[in-house]
């Protein structure tokens, strides 16, 4: 009997290792799978440590010109600012300068003698009669060159 105990014993021994032989082969294949996905994941992440970079200089990179075309349009903006207020003055003046045409005109035409009424002349434009205004208005000029 002491026989076949020391058999059984030795037997579930046996059988023992060889149970724990395939958990080690098993562990051993995780291990492995581990192993490769580590290292695809350190790839994994030194890309994107790349992209990240890379998009850190090209954000930079666009902060630099949204200030340089703001900086541009700003002084575009006052440019135009300037060249609007330049129009709206040389506008005014030429609507002054009409107006002392347009009197000039009115006072240079000729008078009636017996009704001190302007004289029926043909029907010309007021672009015509101005353009004639001014011209007569030229020609009337002082000794020291300003118009009278």
């Amino acid at each position: 009997m002491s026989h076949s105990f020391g058999i059984v014993i030795e037997s579930l021994v046996a059988v023992l290792l060889l149970l724990t032989i395939g958990y080690c082969m098993l562990l051993n294949s995780r291990l492995k799978r581990l192993k490769a996905d580590e290292h695809s994941l350190k790839a994994t992440i030194g890309e994107l440590i790349t992209a990240t970079e890379i998009a850190e200089r090209a954000i930079g990179g666009l902060k630099h010109t949204v200030r340089d075309v703001n900086e541009n349009l700003g002084n575009q903006l006052t440019s135009a600012a300037q060249l609007s207020q330049q129009l709206k003055n040389q506008l005014a003046e030429g609507d002054n300068v009409i107006r002392r045409l347009s009197r000039i005109a009115i006072a240079a035409r000729p008078l009636s003698e017996s009704a001190a009424e302007p004289v029926a002349a043909p029907r010309v434009s007021s672009a015509k009669a101005v353009a004639a205004a001014a011209q007569a208005f030229s020609e009337r000029r002082r000794s020291d060159g300003l118009a009278a």
